[in-house]
This record gives C-alpha cells, structure tokens and sequence, in this order.
C-alpha cells in the first residue's frame, strides 16, 4: 500500500511539473542571475536528427522550470550547509562576501586587451598626452587565498600589460584597496571606499584631490549581480554615492542618446541593474562638463564599469572629461567623438575585463 502510495506521489509530482514547466507563461528575462532564459524550441525532424533539439530543450527546461529561483536557494545552501562544499557553479563565501572564482588567466586575452590600448595610442595620442594604466583588482585578490580558493596570478597580469602597453604610467591600486571597499552582493567597488585608490590615479595625472565631498545613500535596497548567480540568501546592501559642488554642477551628455542629464541617474536605482545609477552604467561615449573648474585640462577615460564609479572623484581636476567604453563603440571612429589633442588620458580596467577582452572593439 505504502509503496503504491509513494508512487502515485512521485509521478503526480514528475507528471504535473513537467506539464506545468511546458504550459506556464514562459519567462523571458531571469532578473536574479541578469541574463536571457532559453526557450522551448519548435520541433523538426532535422533539429531532432542532429541532436540540437534534445539539447536546446534540456536548456529550455532547466531556464522555464516552475519556482527555478527558490529550487536553486535550496541548492546552494545545500551545498554549502549540508554537503560542506567550498563553492557552488564557482560562487563562494567568505566573511560574508560573495565572490566568483576567477582562474586561471588568460594571458592571451590580456595581450589582446593591450594591442587594443597600444592601438588607441599609435592613432590617436603621442608624448604631448599623459597617459596612466591602472587596473581595478577583483574581490579574488583580497579573498581567494583566505578562503582557500583560485585566483588570478595578478602579478604577471601586471607584467604582460606593463610588456605590451609601455607607453603609460601603470598605477598598482592593490595596495589602496580591501575587500571591505567592495560591496558583498557584486563584483563591484564600493564609491565611497575607493578615495585612496583615486588619490593614487590622481597623483599620477598630475594633481591633488581635495576630497571635498559628502557621502549620501541612493538606495537601501541593493542586491548585486552576484545575489542571484550564487543563488544565496545575502541580506540588502546600500549604494552610497559621493557629492560635491563640482559633481553637482556637472552635466554629462551622452552621445549615445543626444540627450544631457546629470553625473547619477537615479532612474536606474529601479532598473535589471541599480549599479548603472554611476554615470548612467554601460554608454559608448559620455561627455562630462565641469563649469566650476576653468584650467581647461581634458581627460579622457576607457574604462569599463569599474570606471563609472571612480570617475566622479577627478571631476574635480578637470573641465571636460570624456568616458569611452569601446566594447561598444568601434575605435576607429572615436576622433568623431573625441578631440584627443593635449587632454590627458586614463586606461582603466578591471581583471574582470582583461582576463576576457575580446569584447573590445
């Protein structure tokens, strides 16, 4: 009786899952993990021969699975409280950050990422431009060893940049940065945190920051991209923001749009990804205007997200600061945005970037 029983109770829950995952409005969009979700393909006798059918409705049927996001909770915290795993899909824990395993590098990937650099420079810049490469470190450095995790040989990342884009200034921030200066829940830095690491990057342009600025809260309410790929129950975070008069006063034109707004964009706190709220997140092109500064200095920054957080910190050196992320705008057309004559220059990037550059154009 009892076996008959346990049974009917599986294939109910095999039977009535199956046809619930199949006729359930299909999700487009995972708002946890930031990313696309598979769809159920249409039937063909050629997709069913060679195989891509079965393959394309396994994905499909993992990616449209009822109460996915909860079932995926249970996992992970499974595999860490009741299996005492280290990681789980490569995300772990360590003094109550999140973090993704990065490894091992990629030095070819790196070479690219500073052909693309030394490229920029043999087109558009000489010796009357100055020039400094930094890099942003990943969460990896200051908690992959502590936890017992890979990471990324950091100091021949340095090396091969250093090797093949010898043409600036290359800045070490490691030494200016914790882990504490990064959010818990992101792969982020924290805006508030990263004053020295900015003092360092200013002091190699040239000047001295006066660090007149006040700290305010945009949010109470942020869970970074890594809360939904670990699939962990992290607690809410804040997402501060420095001010000042000189960033208050700035207005930032994006090219992208042809329209003008302001330094934060407090319309992204409610969008996929409230880190976008620093200079309006992933743009080709931003233009950042300073009235309260008149020496006329230009700067010029390539950075990728990293970099939308930091750049508030040298407005105050500048009248004009240009923001350029060329994994969306083709460097061959940047003199169409761009007046690269005197202004200096920042190369900006995170390990993150580098260990995967071929986004670069």
């Amino acid at each position: 009786m009892y076996k008959k029983i346990t049974v009917i109770i599986v294939a109910v829950l095999m039977f009535g899952l199956s046809a619930f995952c199949v006729l359930k409005p299909r999700e487009e969009y995972s708002e946890s993990e930031r990313r696309k979700l598979a769809f159920f393909p249409a039937f063909t006798f050629s997709s069913f021969e060679n195989g891509s059918f079965a393959s394309d409705f396994e994905s499909a049927s993992l990616d449209q699975f009822p109460l996915r996001d909860r079932f995926r909770t249970v996992k992970a915290l499974a595999q860490y409280k009741l299996f005492g795993f280290s990681d789980n899909n490569g995300f772990y824990l360590k003094d109550g950050f999140a973090a993704k395993q990065i490894y091992p590098l990629n030095e070819a990937s790196v070479k690219n990422a500073a052909e693309k650099m030394t490229a920029i420079y043999e087109k558009y810049l000489n010796s009357e431009n100055k020039i400094v490469v930094a890099v942003a470190p990943d969460k990896g450095y200051y908690l992959g060893d502590k936890s017992g995790h890979l990471s990324l040989d950091y100091r021949r990342l340095s090396e091969i940049l250093q090797q093949n884009a010898p043409f600036g200034e290359y800045v070490d921030l490691t030494d200016s940065l914790s882990a504490d200066c990064y959010y818990k829940t992101d792969t982020h830095w924290r805006q508030e945190k990263i004053a020295p690491a900015a003092e360092k990057i200013a002091a190699a342009l040239g000047f001295e920051l006066e660090n007149n600025y006040t700290v305010s809260t945009a949010t109470d309410n942020f869970y970074g991209v890594y809360y939904g790929q670990s699939a962990l129950p992290l607690p809410a975070e804040q997402l501060n923001y420095i001010e000042s008069a000189a960033i208050n006063a700035c207005s930032v034109y994006n090219a992208e749009t042809d329209t003008t707004g302001k330094v934060y964009d407090f319309d992204k706190l409610s969008g996929k990804d409230p880190y976008e709220f620093f200079l309006s997140g992933s743009v080709s092109v931003l233009k950042i205007t300073n009235p309260n500064q008149q020496n006329r200095k230009r700067l010029v920054v390539f950075r990728d997200s990293f970099g939308s957080s930091l750049v508030p910190y040298l407005i105050e050196g500048y009248s004009e600061i240009t923001v350029v992320d060329t994994r969306y705008i083709n460097t061959s057309i940047l003199s169409e945005y761009v007046d690269f004559s005197g202004c200096d220059v920042l190369f900006l990037y995170s390990t993150l970037l580098l260990n995967d550059s071929y986004t670069l154009k």
